[in-house]
């Protein structure tokens, strides 16, 4: 469920922005008859994507173990953007309106420095558990079973050693990377931890 939100909720990110960017491209370039045209014909379509994009995006927030810095920095860019955007491009204020566009793309960049953030510090342990303790178990839980802003079920996972190893490294949908967090020997000792501890369970 969660996935899916996920990707919808990018979905809704993706046509906001554009919409976005063709009102401030024509706001810029002096295209008073064409913009108006652009609003007046997807004036029911953007306030279905404005009103997605925020409903997903609560959706997601609610469903995230934990709130850092980043993300609180892009929930207060996001809603400042809103009636900056409003007043903007009803009164035709270029400044106004490119300063929105600028607050939307700062937010949505900060998004992936929030996901960063998730996978914390570097930790010295080397133990399996200890580092899934440590490091997963707040969205996973304790036994895998969690699933807490759109974690896997660990315990009924049918991923094997290598994709279990690629996703713990590049991470995915909502779970960070943990690159340069965890060593490759880490990677492999929470792997194996939950193959054997966790996996079918």
């Amino acid at each position: 469920m969660a996935t899916g939100m996920f990707h919808t909720h990018m979905l809704f990110v993706v046509l906001f922005t554009f919409i976005y960017l063709l009102k401030t491209i024509l706001l810029l370039s002096d295209k008073k008859e064409l913009l108006d045209k652009f609003k007046k014909k997807t004036k029911v379509f953007e306030m279905v994507v404005s009103f997605g994009f925020l409903a997903t995006g609560v959706y997601l927030l609610v469903k995230l173990p934990e709130i850092n810095q980043f993300m609180i920095l892009k929930i207060v860019l996001v809603l400042a953007s809103i009636p900056v955007a409003v007043i903007g491009y009803k009164k035709e204020n270029k400044i106004m309106a490119t300063l929105s566009f600028f607050l939307i793309i700062v937010a949505f960049s900060l998004a992936y420095k929030a996901k960063d953030a998730k996978a914390g510090e570097q930790i010295a342990s080397t133990d399996g558990k200890e580092i899934f303790e440590t490091k997963c178990a707040s969205c996973h839980g304790a036994d895998g079973k969690l699933g807490l802003g759109g974690a896997k079920d660990l315990s009924a996972t049918n991923l094997v050693q290598p994709e279990i190893i690629n996703i713990i490294t590049n991470g995915k949908n909502t779970m960070a990377s943990y690159r340069g967090v965890l060593t490759d020997d880490q990677i492999t000792a929470v792997t194996a931890y939950i193959e054997n501890d966790l996996k079918g369970k």
